[in-house]
């Protein structure tokens, strides 16, 4: 029996975490999993992740993005080293190989990271486009991850802030990668109208 997936593009999404002690074995790394769990949970895509545990060591990341993105990576998501320690490169990794940078995405995660925590202003996530390749760099924390991602809801499930991830799919469109698209329960992605596919029905048997 076909499966239903078969309706939807495939989509190759490249997820990264960035931590010194994380990629040693000092610690378990949480990065990798919340985002591949989020990820599974809001995509209706058949998803295949190409994943990378690496140091802060701005060469190193730079290099595992480029990878990515010569893989064929339609997104990639970073988690970890924003923040305004010496050892945090990640957003100067990831402007080193942009070719635009994508300043709505950091201003959006920052303004949620506010509903929670004032120092929520010493992050400094970026997003970019290399090629035909979204680039977002994420929070560290797995409930921020989901947080940033997926937006804020009231008491009735109500969307009160958006997350980032409702542009991204129209974001991909742009720059010519594959059809995303999301669970609603989990994050609704907006299109404009005229950019949305229609639904075409089952094939007769």
């Amino acid at each position: 029996m076909t499966g239903a997936s078969n309706a939807f593009d495939p989509v190759k999404v490249g997820i990264v975490s960035i931590s010194d002690r994380a990629s040693a074995g000092v610690y378990e790394d949480k990065g990798l999993p919340a985002l591949q769990d989020w990820l599974s949970r809001a995509l209706k895509n058949p998803v295949t992740f190409e994943s990378r545990l690496i140091p802060d060591e701005q060469v190193l990341i730079s290099q595992a993005l480029i990878e990515l993105v010569d893989v064929k990576c339609a997104l990639v998501l970073t988690t970890g080293g924003t923040g305004p320690a010496l050892r945090d490169v990640t957003p100067e990794a990831t402007l080193a190989v942009a070719h635009k940078e994508m300043p709505g995405f950091g201003e959006q995660m920052r303004q949620i990271s506010l509903k929670f925590v004032p120092t929520a202003i010493l992050s400094r996530q970026c997003a970019v486009v290399r090629d035909q390749t979204l680039i977002i760099n994420l929070p560290g924390q797995p409930k921020a991850i989901q947080e940033t991602l997926e937006g804020l809801r009231d008491a009735t499930g109500q969307s009160i802030l958006p997350g980032i991830f409702a542009a991204v799919p129209y974001c991909v469109d742009l720059i010519g990668g594959p059809y995303i698209e999301t669970n609603d329960a989990v994050c609704k992605a907006f299109r404009p109208k005229s950019a949305i596919r229609p639904v075409t029905s089952p094939r007769s048997a």
